[in-house]
């Protein structure tokens, strides 16, 4: 891949082009999920505490719920996510700001839009980053396949294709890293210490504490790979150290105590399984190495039959052998020159640190991180690079770059990494018939109230042809019990008339016999009566999608005899 200087440069070009198309394809397209729904809300100048609950609302209401809201302060919004979340600020206010200037030319639902174009914006940045990393630390043709992987990883992409804090952050932990290899580089060459790379490399750390939590992570382990490189060198780099990491740790300090207090509150406790045992200690070892497959090449096999997904997750297995064989050459290859070898080391160690500490909070602190493979992010600037030493030498990389481009076809047509709780699959569902339609989504958490919101926003998508479908959606508060929460739930007014289905939404773990098996609803007043409505409900209509939905068959009350 030694190329003449401006064909370099207009292969980088391409490689950023394409970066850039397979990110804004389709990107407004795809559901709604919990996770952006938090994003909308905060980052539109909402609170979760002043949305209407406990009340139905029309398919409509969702144009007030996400409307943009002025002149709302980075401050404001941090101190919603202390309160109401686990994240730090930086990412929420940035996107706060750049919504605002993109709906001030973009109709009011072209929000969707918005929220994920910043992240892909950063997602092409890392592009350019990720090139000037391993140019930086090896060559410009490595420099150039890093470009090219990160370009096509269906990783990648679906990062960058998510209203979420997780480009911003692995764009910022590659450049940390670029830092880094030229703060080895002076000190493998006994060079004079560069003040404005290590003040640089430091605020890239502090601003990306302020980003994600993760990024945390990412500095452990940056200190110990530069720290190995630190042992017998004078004591003028250790000072410089010193100092670094002093300045990040003043610069962290007003936030700290909000992160002592987000690692104690139960948001994540769903990463701990429900009944762990030898199988659950296992499991992170095998979902690791799919997460690194999905890096390099993902094949439709969610929601597929089994006939289709068993060849699939073959071929992906088979092309993982071959690309683990291409890599060993690759990286014999690579071992022969000595120049490059503080580099790959000190590019892996960051890799293996990281790792290290994941299995760590997953064994010790039992919070499986490797479940959910976005969380890879974080060390995934230091997959890409090593990937791209090791076969800048071979043709191999033109396989895997083809493969990449294909794999991200699927992601952006929704067809590998969907949507969590799969709210499309739920509205469809939920719409199977043609009747009056109530959902109703008991909460407890901003996080299921966030949930419900993206079955009502898919439901208003299924039902947009419709000026005012009669559909309506209801968020109930189960805080002290679902025993309330029905109680609650019969006393709403309820404007549709029966028939009517009434879909309710419970915690994980409801079965049908734990619903009640008859519910009494509001039917809309008359001029004299206020009559009701009773639920019955359907055993065969009971579906899950990581949270049971259940459905209730309305009819009006008979009528007393005289």
């Amino acid at each position: 891949m030694n190329l003449k200087p401006l064909h370099h440069y207009l292969a980088l070009a391409a490689l950023l082009l394409l970066g850039l198309s397979l990110r804004f394809w389709q990107l407004e397209s795809k559901p709604l999920w919990l996770d952006e729904v938090l994003t909308g809300l905060f980052t539109l100048g909402h609170s979760t505490q002043d949305l209407p609950l406990n009340q139905f609302l029309p398919l409509s209401a969702l144009d007030q719920i996400f409307s943009f809201q002025p002149n709302q302060t980075c401050a404001v919004i941090a101190q919603r996510l202390a309160t109401e979340s686990v994240h730090p600020p930086l990412f929420f206010c940035l996107l706060y700001a750049w919504m605002g200037w993109c709906l001030s030319w973009l109709p009011p639902e072209s929000w969707i839009w918005a929220m994920r174009a910043l992240p892909a914006l950063f997602g092409v940045a890392a592009i350019a980053a990720s090139y000037w990393l391993n140019r930086l630390a090896f060559s410009p043709a490595a420099g150039l396949l890093a470009a090219g992987l990160m370009a096509v990883s269906p990783f990648a992409v679906y990062l960058s294709q998510e209203g979420r804090h997780y480009t911003l952050p692995m764009l910022m932990i590659t450049l940390a890293l670029a830092a880094l290899v030229q703060m080895q580089q002076d000190l493998v060459g006994q060079k004079q210490l560069r003040l404005p790379i290590w003040l640089g490399w430091s605020l890239l750390n502090l601003l990306g504490l302020y980003v994600h939590y993760f990024c945390l992570l990412a500095l452990i382990a940056q200190v110990a790979a530069l720290s190995l490189w630190l042992l017998r060198k004078p004591i003028r780099y250790w000072i410089a150290w010193g100092l670094s990491l002093g300045l990040i740790g003043l610069g962290y300090l007003p936030w700290i105590p909000t992160l002592l207090n987000h690692f104690s509150r139960p948001e994540t406790n769903w990463l701990i399984p429900y009944k762990p045992d030898w199988l659950d200690r296992l499991e992170p070892l095998y979902q690791t190495l799919a997460g690194w497959t999905l890096m390099v090449i993902a094949l439709p096999v969610e929601d597929q039959p089994r006939w289709v997904a068993v060849p699939v997750v073959l071929i992906m297995l088979g092309f993982m052998l071959w690309l683990v064989w291409q890599l060993r050459l690759g990286l014999h290859r690579h071992w022969q020159d000595r120049d490059q070898r503080p580099a790959t080391l000190l590019i892996a160690s960051f890799t293996g640190a990281i790792l290290l500490q994941f299995f760590a909070i997953v064994w010790l602190l039992n919070k499986d991180l490797t479940v959910v493979p976005r969380y890879n992010f974080v060390y995934y600037p230091g997959v890409c690079a090593l990937l791209a030493v090791c076969l800048s030498r071979s043709r191999a990389a033109f396989v895997l770059l083809g493969v990449g481009v294909l794999s991200s076809l699927f992601v952006v047509n929704g067809l590998v990494f969907q949507k969590s709780y799969h709210p499309a699959q739920v509205a469809r569902r939920m719409a199977f018939e043609p009747l009056p339609l109530a959902m109703v989504m008991t909460y407890e958490s901003p996080q299921e109230i966030a949930l419900g919101l993206s079955f009502a926003a898919e439901l208003s998508q299924f039902y947009a042809a419709q000026a005012e479908p009669p559909v309506r959606f209801a968020l109930v508060d189960r805080s002290v019990g679902y025993s309330q929460a029905w109680q609650t739930l019969e006393q709403l007014d309820q404007p549709l008339a029966p028939p009517l289905n009434l879909w309710a939404v419970a915690s994980p773990g409801m079965r049908t016999k734990d619903y009640p098996q008859r519910l009494t609803l509001n039917a809309p007043p008359t001029a004299t009566t206020r009559p009701k409505m009773r639920c019955q409900i359907d055993p065969n209509q009971l579906h899950r999608q990581g949270f049971p939905y259940q459905l209730f068959r309305c009819q009006p009350l008979p009528r007393a005899n005289p």
